[in-house]
C-alpha cells in the first residue's frame, strides 16, 4: 500500500489498513462522521489518522479508491473476455456482491453521480456491456435485448441484492441476480 507517495513500512500499511476499515464501518453507520470517531473505531490516536491522511476527504478518497481497485481485480480475475459469459457472469456477481456487501459506503460513494470515480465508474460498465454482449452472442441473452439498458437492470438488481436481503452467501445471491437477470419473473419452459 502507498500513501502519498512512498510505499509503507509494514506497521504503518497495518495502521492505515486498519483506519481504512474502520472508516468503513463507521461511515456506513454515519456518513457525517468525525475522523475523531474514525480513529477511536480503529484504535489508533487522531495523530495517527492525520499523519497517514491529510484531511477526512482524503481518507474517503483513498478508501473508495482501494474499494475500487479490488473491484478491478474481482473482475479481471473472472476472466470477462475468456471464461464462458455465464460462469464469468456468475463471478464478477458474486465478487461485486461480496465488496457491496463487506464495502457498503465505499461502493456507493463510487457511484455518486458527479463523482471523480465517474471515469473509472464508466469503464465498467463498459466492460458489463462487452460481457452481456458475449452472453447474447451464445444465446443467453435475447438477440434484440438493449445491452445498456440491461446493464442497467443488472446493476440494479445487484444494488437490490445487496441491499434489501437477509441471505449472506453472495454465490446464493449472485444466481439470483442472474436468474432474474436472464429469465425475469415469468414461468422457466
Amino acid at each position: 500500500m502507498v500513501t502519498q507517495g512512498r510505499p509503507l513500512r509494514a506497521d504503518a500499511e497495518r495502521s492505515v489498513r486498519a483506519i481504512l476499515e474502520a472508516a468503513e464501518r463507521v461511515l456506513a453507520a454515519n456518513p457525517a462522521a468525525s475522523l475523531e470517531q474514525i480513529a477511536e473505531a480503529a484504535g489508533v490516536a487522531r495523530t495517527t489518522v492525520h499523519r497517514r491522511f491529510a484531511n477526512r476527504q482524503a481518507l474517503v478518497d483513498t478508501l473508495v479508491t482501494t474499494v475500487m481497485d479490488q473491484l478491478d481485480a474481482v473482475i479481471a480475475a473472472a476472466n470477462p473476455d475468456t471464461a464462458p459469459p455465464l460462469v464469468a457472469l456468475h463471478q464478477v456477481t458474486a465478487s461485486v456482491l461480496r465488496l457491496k456487501l463487506g464495502w457498503p459506503f465505499a461502493m456507493t460513494e463510487s457511484f455518486a453521480p458527479e463523482s471523480k470515480w465517474a471515469e473509472r465508474q464508466h469503464r465498467t460498465a463498459t466492460r458489463c456491456v462487452t460481457l452481456l454482449a458475449r452472453a447474447q452472442s451464445t444465446g443467453h441473452i435475447a438477440p434484440d435485448a438493449d445491452l445498456d439498458w440491461t446493464c442497467k437492470v443488472y446493476y440494479a438488481l445487484i444494488g437490490e441484492a445487496a441491499h434489501n436481503t437477509t441471505e449472506p452467501d453472495p454465490d446464493l445471491l449472485a444466481t439470483k441476480v442472474i436468474n432474474t437477470l436472464l429469465h425475469g419473473a415469468g414461468p422457466r419452459p
